[in-house]
């Protein structure tokens, strides 16, 4: 299986060709803002969804446990009627 690891120079230097042929000289920087701004968008949204899923594990998590105050305020009572 191929990845971007093994792309040599003379095929980077291919591509690179080939984007300036599509897109002109001018254009270039005008993609490469466009795909930075895309690759943020990106991060953001999945640093978003790892955020929201661990405050959802640890709600659950701290909703399990009765906290100690509560026990407290509001005693179980106790049914002597056996």
């Amino acid at each position: 299986m191929h990845t971007l690891a093994f792309i040599g120079l003379s095929e980077l230097v291919f591509i690179f060709l080939a984007i300036l042929l599509l897109f002109g000289s001018k254009r270039i920087p005008e993609v490469a803002r466009g795909l930075g701004k895309g690759v943020r968008e990106f991060q953001k949204a999945t640093n978003e969804i790892r955020q929201e899923i661990a405050n959802a594990t640890n709600d659950s998590t701290t909703s399990n446990a009765t906290p100690k105050s509560a026990e407290k305020e509001n005693p179980k009572p106790h049914s002597d009627a056996i």
